[in-house]
């Protein structure tokens, strides 16, 4: 089915008929659907982890990319390979047009400290945009108990932002549910969520999370910012649901 095929009744039967669905069954659905223009974004966090090891078992051919910002751990950079290795799916890495060096030239000094939003446009929407750029459908990892944005998506929508549908698998998974599958599969993730970072974005913004915190009270810790625009849903009138 073509994407100039969906409505918004479309849209929302997706929805209605992935209600008891299993995560592995919506990546079924999304590949059945809309495979090769099927594209996914990750930020190796364990939800996207299961997200690959689950694609590796039902289509490993589906573009997998990072939005490498210049800013991200090196122990996010190194599980990339360690990725490659157990899955064999080797994830495209995603850069601005501007290095990290360049970036904070042009406007004299790192601009995340004082208008991180901005940093977050230039160094991943901008990209993001590009990257999905001729396909149909984009699968994230989100979970909808993360923050309020993200309470505010469905399994299968309209992503007015990006100008495609988007795919959210986990998104009716908890915590408990990603690391009980981490750990019966063996799952490979990063290091540092043993070193109380359970949310893993640019190391600039990124803190530690004392044990019984909110799960991402330590990105950019100290201000209101739980988004870094990705995820966060535009409404458009007819664009679905």
């Amino acid at each position: 089915m073509a994407l100039t095929q969906w409505t918004e009744q479309q849209l929302k039967d997706a929805c209605v008929s992935l209600e008891t669905a299993t995560p592995q069954d919506i990546l079924r659905y999304a590949v059945k659907n809309f495979f090769p223009k099927l594209t996914m974004a990750t930020a190796f966090g364990a939800e996207g982890c299961c997200i690959i090891h689950m694609l590796a078992e039902i289509e490993p051919r589906v573009r997998v990319f990072n939005l490498e910002t210049g800013y991200q751990f090196k122990e996010t950079l190194d599980l990339r390979e360690k990725i490659k290795e157990r899955y064999g799916i080797e994830v495209e890495y995603v850069r601005p047009e501007l290095t990290v060096e360049e970036y904070e030239k042009e406007h004299g000094g790192p601009l995340y400290r004082h208008r991180p939003d901005q940093c977050c446009f230039d160094r991943k929407i901008i990209p993001l945009r590009r990257a999905v750029a001729g396909y149909d459908a984009w699968l994230s990892a989100i979970r909808a108990d993360q923050t309020s944005h993200r309470a505010e998506a469905g399994v299968v929508q309209w992503d007015a932002k990006f100008n495609l549908i988007k795919v959210n698998p986990l998104l009716r998974w908890n915590k408990k549910d990603v690391w009980d599958f981490v750990i019966k599969n063996d799952v490979p993730y990063n290091p540092l969520h043993d070193q109380g970072y359970p949310s893993i974005g640019c190391q600039p913004c990124t803190q530690q999370v004392k044990d019984g915190d909110d799960e991402r009270s330590g990105r950019w810790a100290g201000s209101a910012k739980k988004e870094c625009g990705l995820h966060v849903i535009e409404h458009q009138q007819g664009s679905g649901i």
